[in-house]
């Protein structure tokens, strides 16, 4: 919310000497964050000039500059008048206009400076101003002739402060609770209660120009809403004044538009200025309509299936049933609390206005403005609470002001329906605030704090009964009224206290591990990052399961992005996505990992609930049991992503690019974090390079326990992504990983006997995997074989056809002795008297 410092210093006294700065930080104080300080950034000798003479040049280019003689006004040392020759590229002006001139060491927005400057043959003496160089409106094609804001100031007169130009406005924030801060009212109101200052209500003030008239004929209006939402009627409030005989194109007076700019809203024209000006000053939106466009009376109803209409953007908008809508007899003519219709649209031909201040229920409103993506001022404030109270006093001041500037008569009497509503009361129990807030405040103060913010107070045997103001809907409970004494007294006064951690039992087992997972691949060069959760349908159906195959995916009701309206079903998708925006900005070697949950839906499963329950308050355990199950299975993945190089270029060194290696050394990794041994066999998968993915599973006593994949992406995957490197790829079910890991990784000691090693060449059929013959030589050979690793896999001469030969380096070591060759061969032979049973392993010549 911007707040121009004149207008607010109308309703409320500022500190004297006070500057922006000293305004934002007493607003602090009651809870707005600062934001910003804007003003028109003009500075130096503006002043107004009169026309004498100008001589029109045609150039060589095509344009016909004028060549003209301006009095800036007497001359500071001779007394007469100062004339300086200026070039003007606009003809919207004639000889006598008063303009706006820019001497030569001012400044305009931009920053702009102005100095004395030779173009087309002349030396131009200053600058004719438009509205947009001088940051009020967004005329450039012609220049500001003062005549048409309603002004015949004398030359020379300071152009800066005849059209406001020296205000300044301060910006702050305002949370969603607090919609009564969207008004220069309810920011007076807040700057009162920082600083003390008398607080004068502009609501209270307004003088109705119809009072003491002859009684005029109110416009009908009714209110027909058949389907409220939740038991909310969609209009409460609706006033209707007209004023006659107006003049819609008179100009905006130069301090309305001034202060429309510091707050942010452009001058459209006068009718419309007016409104907007009332709705910054009091926090109600106002809509005006051409009195004889209207045709019957005003009905506030929603709408049927298949009406449609055409809004003041000239878009023509198909309603929604739930949308709420003011009619007459013609149909729909305004989206209530978002947008009028072009069908009542005031133009310059209208003469008589009728003046529209309502009250609209905020949840209405804002379906209505998200289902058509129509965002307005009014709608934000509808949204947030407007102050059903002040809906008379803002028509009234609609009405003052038009009478005022352009010219209207007022109607003698108006139509006002209101729906009773009971305002609703909050028990505070004695000392409940200081029990909250961890201050002592006295009775007295938190009366007091409670009455400056207009709640009515009443004496009860338990503690006090409040009523809020009408313009405070957001409080309802006794913590909203804690709060308010807490920052009505100053927050200052709480103190800071560092919390106690509560005794406990420290990480769960499941948490200390997912933690040692995070750490030990960091501390291996990866890095953690962390994906958006939403993604495409085909890239859920594209990775699938660990196994390869389709799975069930859940559909976000309202996601942000259409093309994104999935939950993850994998970790791969939202890694190759930060690999390819990394990949975008330079950085080619990559080494990703995340933790994080994905979503797999049960088969033949609804998810959601039809109505999450509104309200602060706990569920019910049924409700809670019924939300629960709304929520498909969440489990712990953890995935890896790799490409570029792993080892650089280097002299007399290639680069090495990632692989499906280094995708199983990060598992392996992962492994040794959770003290779980990872199996690796021949795996398939409809997103990877066939013959290179990586099953990975656990032994469990009913068998093996798949736990997720490895390996490299399909090149056409990787292709259509843009990577010119391999993508090594791993994701595990860390959930179910963890399930397998005892209550602590216990590391192996290192062994302080001699070891004795020995190579084992086997020949066996080339569908074999190798993984499979290795688990069983390890099987076989017993406790005394330490290490076993595969080193050489050869097909050719010398081995049969459709068979191959597996090279393993074999090392042996006895804990409590130093081994003898025969114990080494005899481990070993035992281990290839195992593989020759299971797998007809023969000893390679």
């Amino acid at each position: 919310m911007r707040v121009p410092l004149s207008w607010l210093a109308e309703f409320v006294d500022l500190e004297p000497g006070s500057t922006a700065a000293d305004v934002q930080a007493a607003l602090v104080k009651v809870g707005f964050e600062e934001e910003d300080v804007h003003n028109f950034e003009i500075s130096g000798p503006v002043v107004v000039g009169e026309v004498l003479e100008y001589i029109d040049e045609p150039q060589t280019n095509g344009k016909t500059i004028r060549w003209c003689q301006v009095n800036v006004g007497p001359d500071a040392d001779t007394g007469k008048d100062d004339v300086r020759g200026i070039v003007c590229g606009a003809h919207n002006f004639e000889v006598g206009d008063r303009v706006v001139v820019t001497l030569p060491g001012s400044v305009l927005p931009g920053p702009f400076p102005i100095a004395a400057r030779t173009t087309y043959g002349h030396t131009s003496d200053g600058m004719i101003a438009s509205t947009r160089e001088l940051g009020i409106g967004d005329e450039h094609d012609g220049i500001l002739v003062l005549s048409t804001l309603g002004l015949n100031p004398e030359p020379g007169t300071d152009a800066i402060t005849l059209l406001g130009l020296d205000d300044t406005a301060v910006e702050v924030n305002v949370t969603p609770d607090r919609g009564y801060a969207l008004s220069i009212r309810g920011i007076a109101r807040e700057y009162s209660h920082a600083t003390g200052a008398e607080f004068r209500d502009p609501a209270t003030v307004v003088a109705d120009p119809a009072e003491g008239a002859g009684a005029g004929t109110a416009y009908p209006v009714i209110v027909d809403d058949d389907a409220p939402i939740r038991g909310r009627i969609g209009c409460t409030v609706f006033v209707a004044r007209v004023v006659r005989g107006v003049d819609p194109t008179r100009p905006s007076p130069a301090w309305l538009v001034a202060r429309l700019a510091l707050a942010g809203i452009r001058s459209i024209s006068l009718i419309v200025d007016v409104t907007n000006y009332v709705m910054l000053e009091l926090g109600q939106p106002i809509h005006g309509y051409d009195l004889d466009r209207l045709t019957g009376p005003i009905t506030v109803r929603r709408a049927k299936a298949g009406e449609t209409l055409t809004t003041l953007d000239d878009k023509v908008r198909t309603l929604d049933v739930q949308d709420l809508l003011i009619t007459d007899e013609s149909g729909p003519i305004g989206l209530a609390g978002v947008m009028g219709g072009a069908s009542t649209e005031i133009t310059d031909a209208t003469v008589d206005v009728l003046v529209e201040a309502a009250n609209f229920d905020p949840v209405s409103v804002a379906r209505t403005a998200r289902r058509h993506k129509l965002p307005s001022e009014a709608s934000k404030r509808f949204e947030r609470g407007v102050d059903p109270a002040v809906a008379v006093a803002a028509a009234t001041r609609v009405v003052q002001l038009l009478v005022d500037l352009a010219g209207g008569e007022a109607d003698g009497s108006g139509s006002a329906l209101a729906h009773a509503t009971e305002a609703a009361t909050i028990e505070l129990p004695t000392g409940f605030v200081a029990g909250l807030i961890g201050v002592d405040y006295t009775a007295d103060q938190v009366r007091e704090a409670l009455a400056e913010i207009g709640t009515r107070i009443d004496e009860t045997e338990s503690g006090l009964r409040v009523t809020a103001p009408s313009w405070r809907p957001d409080l309802t409970t006794k913590w909203d009224l804690a709060e308010e004494v807490a920052r009505i007294n100053g927050y200052d006064r709480i103190p800071s206290v560092l919390p106690i951690a509560p005794p406990g039992h420290g990480l769960t087992h499941a948490q200390s591990v997912r933690r040692q997972v995070a750490q030990t691949l960091a501390a291996t060069g990866h890095t953690e990052v962390l994906a958006y959760p939403f993604v495409s349908e085909s890239s859920n159906a594209l990775f699938g399961q660990a196994t390869g195959g389709a799975i069930g995916q859940v559909k976000i009701a309202n996601p942000l992005d259409s093309e994104a309206a999935w939950l993850r079903t994998s970790l791969l998708p939202g890694l190759i996505q930060i690999a390819v925006r990394n990949r975008s900005r330079g950085l080619t070697d990559l080494s990703l990992f995340e933790i994080g949950v994905v979503f797999l839906p049960e088969a033949d499963r609804e998810y959601g609930h039809p109505m999450v329950p509104a309200g602060a308050g706990r569920p019910t355990r049924e409700v809670e049991a019924a939300l629960n199950a709304g929520i498909p299975p969440q489990p712990r993945h953890v995935g890896v992503l790799l490409t570029g190089h792993t080892v650089p270029k280097q002299p007399g060194n290639q680069a090495a690019d990632a692989g499906w290696r280094d995708a199983l050394e990060a598992v392996q990794q992962v492994a040794l974090a959770t003290g779980v041994a990872i199996g690796v066999r021949q795996g398939n998968h409809a997103g990877m390079h066939p013959g290179r993915c990586a099953e990975l599973f656990v032994e469990t006593d009913a068998g093996t326990s798949c736990v997720g994949f490895a390996g490299e992406l399909l090149p056409q995957v990787a292709k259509s992504f843009d990577f010119v490197h391999p993508v090594a790829v791993a994701e595990l079910d860390l959930d179910r990983v963890i399930a397998h890991s005892g209550a602590a990784v216990v590391s192996t000691p290192i062994g302080t006997q001699t070891a004795a090693t020995q190579d084992l060449s086997l020949v066996v059929a080339e569908e074999i995997p190798a993984g499979d013959v290795l688990a069983t030589v390890i099987e076989g050979a017993g406790a005394l074989l330490e290490e076993a690793v595969l080193v050489d896999d050869y097909r050719g001469a010398g081995v049969p056809d459709g068979a191959k030969s597996l090279t393993f380096a074999l090392r042996f070591r006895a804990a409590d002795r130093t081994l003898t060759a025969a114990e080494a061969s005899e481990a070993k032979l035992a281990g290839v008297a195992l593989a020759a049973k299971r797998h007809d392993a023969q000893i390679r010549d």
